[in-house]
């Protein structure tokens, strides 16, 4: 199939489709015709028929699930705003090679695939199990330089285009997407708070577990490069601040979602690094909103802010802070649930009862 460059779709040389709404009503009809109180399983119902007006279908099977879960290293953990270095991100990453992390655990449960991918870990190791697009051996930090090349970060980006259109064409009917990166709750949040135009200590949390001392001297660091690249001006461009203060992580999720966009796959986020990413993907595309889908509300304090700004309903509550992509291999259960009941239905007319009807 067609791969399409990021830089054709950021300059209008392609342009995003829209899903197709006669889908979305033609799943909420089979819904409506189910042999329970109309609207009854809530969310799941608007998801779902979300999800077919992507997919363009009312017979809707997610039985081909995958998490993209994109890996890096932050130069800014050089300022010792993270309780861990560079070494963590490796022995995760070559965990979720040997298939033995949390996230990988959690979807043998419902099948879906985990693809994790090196696109910018500290490390010149060949880690096997783990796909190598490779775009920089981390980024710089950001406190004494940009974090990013022009041409690295566009690189990230179109590297999570690539995979979506390589998972569409091997018949993935939706994807979530995972990170890990020690440091990148702090590029997260400087994202955010440069996009959102809002004071850091409003959205930065603790992390991986930081001291209060640890948690202030994050906040500083974010506050001063705010400052010292005045991010929080109303003029400045999305992808200069993705550039400056962002991860690879950050720009490599930003491309999955805009490619589930160009090439109409449901995207489910998991946390507030994932979250940041979408707010990169929709600042530059709105229309991108209408692909995406919060799977639960995370624990850093950026999260509820950014979901708000995104106008997401996230489905779990649960405090989670995990990230590899944990929250979304939860909503794909949730949704295999709902979805058993959609196809394997028991109409009105199965148990001689009237269906009920809608008055508004």
């Amino acid at each position: 199939m067609n791969k399409y460059l990021f830089e054709d779709v950021l300059t209008g040389k392609f342009n995003i489709t829209l899903p197709d709404s006669t889908y979305y009503a033609s799943v909420k009809k089979r819904w409506d015709n189910a042999a329970k109180p109309l609207d009854s399983l809530g969310v799941f119902e608007d998801i779902t028929a979300r999800m077919g007006s992507i997919l363009k279908t009312d017979k809707l099977n997610l039985g081909k699930k995958a998490i993209i879960v994109m890996c890096a290293d932050n130069g800014v953990v050089e300022e010792g705003i993270s309780q861990s270095g560079y070494e963590v991100t490796l022995a995760v990453a070559g965990a979720m090679g040997e298939n033995k992390s949390s996230v990988c655990r959690m979807a043998a449960v419902n099948n879906t695939k985990i693809i994790p991918v090196d696109i910018g870990i500290k490390s010149d190791e060949i880690i096997p199990g783990v796909l190598d697009r490779k775009v920089s051996m981390g980024t710089r930090n950001f406190v004494k330089e940009p974090a990013m090349t022009k041409e690295e970060m566009y690189l990230a980006i179109q590297t999570g285009m690539d995979m979506v259109a390589d998972l569409k064409h091997e018949g993935y009917a939706v994807i979530g997407t995972g990170e890990m990166g020690i440091g990148n709750t702090t590029t997260s949040s400087a994202v955010a708070a440069a996009l959102l135009k809002c004071d850091e200590k409003e959205l930065v949390g603790r992390g991986a577990g930081l001291s209060d001392e640890g948690l202030e001297k994050k906040k500083k660091v974010i506050n001063d490069a705010l400052n010292k690249y005045e991010l929080l001006k109303s003029d400045t461009d999305v992808l200069t601040i993705l550039q400056t203060v962002g991860g690879l992580d950050i720009a490599g999720l930003a491309g999955v979602i805009i490619g589930g966009a160009v090439y109409h796959i449901p995207v489910v986020l998991d946390g507030v690094i994932s979250a940041v990413a979408a707010l990169v993907a929709v600042r530059l595309f709105p229309e991108i909103n209408k692909f995406i889908f919060a799977s639960h509300m995370g624990k850093e304090p950026a999260m509820g802010y950014i979901i708000d700004e995104l106008k997401l309903k996230p489905v779990i509550y649960g405090e989670l802070a995990l990230g590899e992509g944990t929250g979304a291999v939860m909503m794909f259960s949730l949704l295999d649930m709902a979805l058993s009941l959609y196809n394997e239905q028991t109409t009105f007319d199965d148990i001689s009862i009237e269906a009920y009807k809608r008055f508004v």
